[in-house]
C-alpha cells in the first residue's frame, strides 16, 4: 500500500474508513489511500461474524481512508452495503479521519461499525476464548485466523507505533492453538 500525493479534488467524492479486512481487501475502486485513525472507537472481536468485527469504545482505531470519486461512488457503496450492512449487520456513521502523514489534515469519512444491538454481536470475551472461535471458524471469503493474521500484519507493518494489545494477544493466543 503506498501512500499517494495529497493534491485538492475538484471532483465530488467521499472517504470509506476500514479497519478489518477492507485494511487488506477493499474489493472495490478508488482513488486513493491513506493510513490513519479515527478517535472514539476501539478494535474488538466481539462480532460473531467469521470476517468482521469492531465495536465503540472511546480510543482510536488505526485503519485505511479510501477516497472514491463520483464515478466509482454509486458501485462502491451498493458494494460496501451489502458486504458490511447487509451480510455482516454493521451500521454506518460518519467519522472524523485522521491520516497519519501530518501534511494531511482531517477528513470527513464514513465507516461501518459493530454495535451490540446487531443479532450476531457476541460481547466481551478473553483473549483466549476469541482465539479458539477464531481458529475453528472459516466463511466465504476464507478462513478467520487470515483476517486475524492480516490484520496483525497490516498493523505491524503500516503502524509500528501503535500498541494493540486486543489485537495481538488474540494473535498469540490464536497463533499457540496451532502449533
Amino acid at each position: 500500500m503506498k501512500l499517494l500525493d495529497i493534491t485538492v479534488s475538484e471532483k465530488p467524492s467521499l472517504w470509506i474508513f476500514g479497519y478489518g479486512s477492507l485494511v487488506w481487501k477493499p474489493d472495490f475502486k478508488y482513488k486513493r489511500n491513506y493510513v490513519g485513525y479515527i478517535k472514539g472507537f476501539s478494535r474488538r472481536f466481539w462480532h460473531g461474524d467469521n470476517f468482521h468485527r469492531g465495536d465503540k469504545d472511546m480510543a482510536c482505531t488505526w485503519g485505511v481512508a479510501y477516497e472514491v470519486t463520483d464515478s466509482q461512488m454509486e458501485e462502491s457503496l451498493q458494494y460496501l452495503n451489502v458486504r458490511e450492512a447487509v451480510l455482516g449487520g454493521y451500521a454506518t456513521k460518519m467519522v472524523e479521519f485522521t491520516p497519519r502523514e501530518k501534511c494531511q489534515g482531517s477528513l470527513l469519512a464514513l465507516v461501518y461499525i459493530a454495535t451490540s444491538d446487531n443479532p450476531i454481536y457476541l460481547g466481551p470475551a478473553t483473549p483466549t476464548e476469541i482465539a479458539a472461535q477464531i481458529a475453528i471458524c472459516r466463511g466465504n471469503t476464507g478462513h478467520n485466523i487470515e483476517y486475524l493474521l492480516r490484520l496483525a500484519e497490516f498493523m505491524r507493518l503500516y503502524c509500528p507505533e501503535v500498541e494493540d494489545d486486543h489485537l495481538f494477544s488474540i494473535e498469540a493466543a490464536a497463533l499457540a492453538l496451532l502449533i
